[in-house]
């Protein structure tokens, strides 16, 4: 008899990382996971840094396809796609699923199973339909918690608030919550530190609904991690950049990664627990994983810059779309009915200048018939009050009235090794690299679910782990 696989994506977390403060006693769950774990290095299925995105290695990861196959480049594309995924293979079989906020991946609706989208993509579209209560929260906070002015109402909150009291919310996060803010009023504790807090209440809604549907698969994904490193790489390590935070940041930011690892710990415990209830299979897995980003040292680190208020920007300048929806950091996507709406739409936002003709505006356009990305291309530090032209009509806008930065210096970029531990309860370092298109074969065999391999070029593991059983 097989046993159920729960998925543990913890996105871009690094090995060297883990193994510094698992060794250090500060991690004891992911030690306790490591030592009942085969281990594998992963290696993204392509090595140009375009591809080299989280949203495309992990679409890889769920179809078993390389990008050259599958050709979904952007975020918001999995959703649309057609390729065959983990989550499809597996309700063919007739066995329930849960995807529990994957990145990149197409909605279900499928009775006694559950389809969470990931937090930038979501569209309401969550099965079933009660946890597009928790979705739209929790993806407006990811993708606006930059953004003061566009906060959530109190009845956002206390809707939210009692779906998550009636599906899982447990006194332990109870505390955690109360411990930030009071933390947050105090000083003694950032802001920054929140993004365990969003973990903690995924894995309490998580817990709710695995316990009610027994899932032969499950994903969980999580991107705390790799949102503190790409935000506090230079504060852990300063030697590494030339640009440095002055002493207080480093005081307030040093430990923000390492944090972050603790906090996650604590999940990963509360996953061992549960897996050891169900008799479930962890696999747990990075795709990517990250390193010091020095492009940008130059021109002092690169900046982002977000706008204050995307919808009300577009309706002013006549910008028609079918939907207007922020995704990562300071990027926008826009659908649109027709190509006549976007093609005005791209020129329309291309027409925005600073007074020496540098375009405020980048849009990209993927071939596509109805979307447009578009986002800030200014990546220094830029005062708000510098005048920028909407060439369209002649008038001018300081930067701080349309714009405003967001908090620190890029610092963290995408490394194409990963993490894979297998725990089937026995410990081996794999030596090799694999490839992350084998994780798709080898999640299906070790759920004896048979599939021709196709056009899908990656092997499975499982047999290296029987061999070593059976050794």
């Amino acid at each position: 008899m097989t046993r159920p696989i729960l998925s543990l994506e913890l996105n871009e977390l690094c090995a060297p990382l883990l193994e510094r403060w698992m060794a250090d006693g500060s991690l004891p769950n992911f030690r306790r996971l490591h030592r009942q774990s085969h281990v594998f290095e992963t290696q993204a299925d392509t090595t140009s840094p375009e591809e080299l995105e989280p949203w495309i290695q992990w679409y890889s990861i769920h179809t078993g396809l390389a990008f050259d196959q599958h050709h979904v480049f952007r975020l918001t594309d999995g959703r649309g796609a057609s390729h065959r995924d983990i989550w499809q293979a597996v309700t063919d079989q007739g066995s329930a699923v849960m995807n529990f906020a994957s990145m990149n991946a197409r909605p279900f609706a499928r009775p006694g199973s559950l389809y969470v989208g990931d937090p930038w993509s979501e569209q309401g579209d969550a099965y079933p339909p009660e946890l597009n209560i928790y979705n739209r929260f929790v993806g407006h906070n990811v993708r606006e918690y930059s953004n003061a002015e566009n906060r959530l109402s109190a009845s956002d909150y206390a809707a939210f608030l009692r779906f998550a009291l009636t599906h899982g919310l447990s006194p332990a996060t109870v505390l955690r919550i109360t411990s930030q803010l009071a933390g947050e009023k105090l000083g003694s504790t950032g802001s920054h530190a929140r993004v365990a807090i969003l973990d903690a209440l995924q894995y309490d809604v998580f817990a709710h609904y695995y316990r009610r549907i027994r899932p032969r698969f499950a994903s969980f994904f999580a991107n705390s991690v790799a949102h503190l490193q790409h935000s506090y790489w230079r504060h852990m390590d300063p030697d590494a950049f030339t640009v440095k935070p002055d002493a207080a940041e480093i005081g307030r930011y040093a430990s923000a990664i390492r944090d972050g690892y603790v906090a996650m710990d604590a999940m990963v415990g509360r996953f061992l627990d549960l897996a050891a209830r169900h008799d479930a299979l962890i696999v747990f897995q990075t795709a990517l994983s990250q390193q010091p980003f020095a492009r940008y040292e130059n021109q002092g680190g690169q900046h982002f810059l977000r706008l204050r208020d995307h919808k009300g920007f577009l309706a002013r300048r006549g910008i028609v779309s079918r939907s207007a929806d922020p995704t990562m950091t300071h990027q926008y996507m826009l659908r649109f009915d027709d190509q006549d709406q976007r093609a005005a739409a791209k020129a329309r936002l291309e027409a925005f200048r600073l007074a020496d003709g540098y375009q405020v505006f980048a849009t990209r356009d993927d071939g596509d018939a109805d979307a447009l990305y578009f986002g800030c291309q200014i990546s220094w530090k830029i005062d708000a009050e510098s005048p920028m032209t909407d060439t369209a009509t002649g008038e001018t806008h300081s930067i701080g009235s349309l714009l405003y930065a967001m908090e620190g210096v890029k610092s963290g970029c995408h490394h194409p090794s990963g993490s894979l531990w297998i725990a089937n309860g026995q410990h081996v370092r794999h030596a090799d690299p694999v490839s992350i298109l084998d994780i798709y074969p080898t999640m299906l065999d070790l759920m004896g679910i048979g599939e021709a391999a196709g056009e899908r070029r990656g092997q499975s593991l499982a047999g290296l782990l029987r061999s070593h059983a059976a050794a």
